[in-house]
């Protein structure tokens, strides 16, 4: 029989509740859990953005306020939701996030687990430098179910994503599954890791590693 998980890891909304508000106490009109449950909401819906969570707040207004109940039937402004959002603490939120997708998502033995990392528009600090910094999401994306499973910020000049992914194998804590990557994760340091957690790989392979590319190209 299989081990049932608790119920609170089941309730995105009562996890959210353990986030510390950064806001003051004349500040907190709005539940932090409900803002971060609604954004959730809408980007579920594909209203990605913030100005577009706005649209789904209107188009959903009396669903929401039946929901959740909010003092005096006023829920955020999409203004209110991008202040949260921008200084919540990211690491915390993610944690969080896991524990949520994590008792959600049962990973069978060879189930594909696709690790990739996208550059996060509009947060290039130094865009007419050859040397931009600007921040990455790598996220874990469990291919036959199509969700998120987990996912990590990198800040270039800070963190690189090779690091980011060996701590995000290491914490899903998954055994048997298949880690797909592309070739910039093509290192040794990264398949020991990947190994040591008792999983499996298959990585592309470019000029990065070159004895094994040209190896690779005459097979």
């Amino acid at each position: 029989m299989q081990k049932q998980k608790p119920a609170k890891q089941n309730n995105l909304f009562k996890l959210l509740s353990d986030l510390d508000d950064f806001r003051r106490g004349q500040g907190r009109m709005h539940s932090l859990p409900m803002v971060l449950l609604i954004f959730v909401m809408a980007s579920m819906s594909g209203f990605n953005g913030f100005r577009p969570t706005g649209d789904f707040i209107e188009k959903h207004r009396q669903e929401l306020i039946r929901l959740f109940k909010p003092k005096n039937n006023r829920l955020p402004s999409f203004q209110t939701i991008a202040r949260i959002l921008e200084n919540i603490d990211f690491d915390k939120l993610t944690d969080i996030f896991h524990q949520w997708a994590s008792a959600r998502i049962a990973i069978k033995k060879f189930e594909w687990c696709s690790l990739d990392g996208k550059a996060i528009g509009g947060t290039v600090k130094n865009p007419h430098s050859h040397h931009q910094q600007f921040t990455s999401l790598v996220s874990v994306f469990v291919s036959k179910q199509k969700q998120v499973l987990a996912t990590g910020k990198v800040e270039l000049g800070k963190k690189s994503e090779i690091e980011t992914v060996k701590q995000l194998i290491e914490m899903l804590d998954l055994k048997g599954a298949v880690f797909s990557l592309d070739a910039l994760h093509c290192q040794k340091d990264t398949v020991k890791t990947i190994v040591k957690s008792k999983n499996h790989y298959v990585i592309g392979v470019k000029g990065n590693q070159k004895k094994l590319y040209n190896r690779v190209k005459k097979t």
